[in-house]
């Protein structure tokens, strides 16, 4: 670069966006799974002991799904859609939804820190249980909260099947 260029060349004082992925997603970002543009509008941050995993609350218009992210051996992605079906804590052994049996594969609590419309679990402590079907094709997530339980039927997803766009408040 010669003088009269070093002389004129103007400063980027815009802050570096950092680059996304699924164990990294904020509020805010863009998320693009299944031809749809979502918004991150919320984010959970479950931790047990040392092992951490996140669970993100995308919404496009109406709709809202979320997308689970983990890293165990290999990343590990789901997402997520609320369903309806009485359960009750202590959780079964087994779940019965639509001619379909899934049965327990873990369960355990964990800290949690929330953020966007997730804030108002931050601090609080979950129970949670995932159970599988005979195929291992489709999950369904139990997390008691104190009185509530929430119910979500999930299935596995590969981390190309999603493009990440780093919001502008990022």
């Amino acid at each position: 670069m010669g003088l009269f260029q070093k002389l004129f060349k103007k400063k980027d004082n815009r802050p570096q966006i950092k680059e996304r992925t699924p164990l990294s997603l904020e509020v805010g970002d863009i998320v693009v799974y299944d031809l749809t543009d979502y918004e991150v509008v919320g984010k959970i941050n479950y931790r047990q002991g040392s092992y951490e995993w996140f669970g993100y609350q995308l919404l496009e218009g109406n709709d809202t799904i979320w997308l689970a992210a983990e890293m165990d051996d290999d990343l590990e992605l789901g997402i997520y859609k609320p369903i309806k079906l009485p359960v009750s804590y202590p959780f079964p052994k087994q779940i019965s939804y639509q001619e379909k049996t899934y049965y327990l594969d873990e369960e355990g609590e964990a800290r949690v820190v929330g953020e966007g419309r997730s804030r108002n679990v931050n601090g609080s402590i979950v129970k949670y249980a995932e159970y599988y079907d005979d195929e291992e094709s489709y999950f369904i997530s139990l997390e008691h909260w104190g009185s509530e339980m929430e119910v979500s039927l999930g299935y596995p997803i590969e981390e190309y099947e999603l493009k990440i766009i780093a919001g502008s408040n990022s």
